[in-house]
């Protein structure tokens, strides 16, 4: 049985009153009801909490420039952020609030894949939009029904990058450390086969999280006699291992990815234990003119991939809702409009959300890429078009490398 809110009341009038009427109301409708909410979910604290801050402020600069615009259709948006504190059970209380409590259309976020996850059913189930960073394969290959949308490269893409430039430094066996997530045998998988395709061996060993030495893992990994130790764990874990490995006396080649080898990591250890330890990071649209506006708003010389993407998160979800022009705002027609305003073919490229809605308000098409990059989505919502940079730690900085 179907209450009647004030919603559908308001809708029965439009359709039993004048033809102005009927052409006006979804616009008197929207600024009628308050701001649209988008919740965010991400990092503050714990394990993944590096980028957190970083991760927050950027969604707010989105709010800003979304509501200085004029918001959608005169409706102002309004971003609830949760600490999902880099733990499943924290994300899921997180999720539950913003979809049941705050009836948010869309959730953005979500770094750690097992936190995603953990929300993904939460949100496809309640058709609720959900915008992800984290890479596990296995998120869109869920029955999301098109409710998610991954902005970040995935296991895969990274997985084989990591392995290209291993091998490209030359090293032939490689040994794969890191704690059990939801892609850490797939690294293993993913980067053995290119090391043996290639003429070389691959092997790897999934440890428990949080403890204070992994040192017996350390040993089982030299016993194979590595050239390139890959770390697939976060900041903390990471540190420990990075400890292990230099008093275990191993010089060869360390290569990480940017959750877990970064300048937070290099910040705690000493030089010595982090020197030359390279990481492969999902990289923002650096030379992009979007890239650049969100840098000099936030006052930061550069920013992180992550962020960039929580910025676009809030914006894809705006244009979405503004492209539909529909009397109501939720997580169905957030979904179906996402593409209609991202895909290369989709009509005028922009990289201003104020650019933005002023041309969907004169009903033309337009191309939205953000400042962490096209946003062009395939069939499952994975993004099509990323940037890597590799970094390495250099008397205790991290250093680029190289863009590819």
């Amino acid at each position: 049985m179907h209450s009647i809110n004030r919603r559908t009341f308001l809708a029965g009038a439009a359709g039993a009153g004048s033809l102005a009427l009927a052409t006006s109301w979804p616009k008197a409708l929207m600024a009628q009801e308050g701001p649209i909410k988008i919740g965010m979910i991400i990092p503050l604290t714990g394990a993944t909490s590096q980028f957190g801050a970083a991760m927050s402020a950027a969604a707010k600069v989105a709010v800003n420039d979304v509501n200085a615009a004029g918001g959608i259709n005169g409706r102002k948006i309004e971003v609830l952020i949760e600490d999902d504190q880099s733990n499943p059970e924290a994300a899921v209380r997180a999720a539950r609030k913003l979809i049941d409590v705050d009836k948010v259309v869309a959730i953005g976020g979500s770094y750690a894949s097992a936190v995603t996850s953990a929300i993904a059913p939460l949100c496809y189930e309640s058709k609720t939009v959900l915008f992800t960073s984290s890479g596990a394969d296995s998120i869109t290959k869920t029955p999301h029904q098109g409710y998610i949308f991954r902005t970040s490269p995935t296991v895969t893409l990274q997985g084989t990058r990591v392995g290209q430039y291993a091998l490209g430094i030359g090293a032939k066996n490689m040994f794969f450390l890191g704690p059990q997530t939801p892609f850490a045998q797939s690294y293993i998988d993913i980067i053995s086969s290119l090391f043996k395709k290639a003429g070389g061996t691959g092997a790897g060993l999934i440890y428990e999280d949080k403890r204070a030495s992994y040192r017996t893992e350390v040993d089982q990994a030299l016993r194979a006699n590595p050239d390139v130790i890959v770390l697939g764990g976060y900041v903390p874990d990471t540190s420990v291992v990075l400890k292990d490995l230099y008093r275990a006396g191993y010089t060869g080649n360390k290569v990480g990815f940017s959750f877990g080898v970064n300048q937070v990591l290099a910040d705690g250890l000493p030089p010595e234990v982090s020197e030359g330890t390279t990481s492969l990071i999902p990289s923002a649209s650096v030379d992009s003119t979007a890239y650049k506006t969100l840098i000099d708003k936030m006052q930061l010389a550069s920013l992180d991939g992550y962020s960039c993407q929580m910025y676009d998160h809030v914006i894809l979800t705006t244009l979405a809702l503004a492209h539909a022009a529909a009397a109501s705002a939720d997580g169905t027609v957030a979904r179906d409009n996402v593409r209609a305003i991202s895909q290369d073919d989709a009509g005028e490229k922009v990289t201003d959300v104020a650019a933005a809605l002023k041309l969907i308000a004169e009903k033309k098409a337009v191309n939205y890429d953000g400042p962490s990059g096209p946003l062009e989505f395939n069939s499952i919502g994975d993004v099509e078009g990323v940037f890597f940079r590799y970094e390495q730690a250099q008397k205790g900085k991290m250093t680029l490398l190289k863009v590819a």
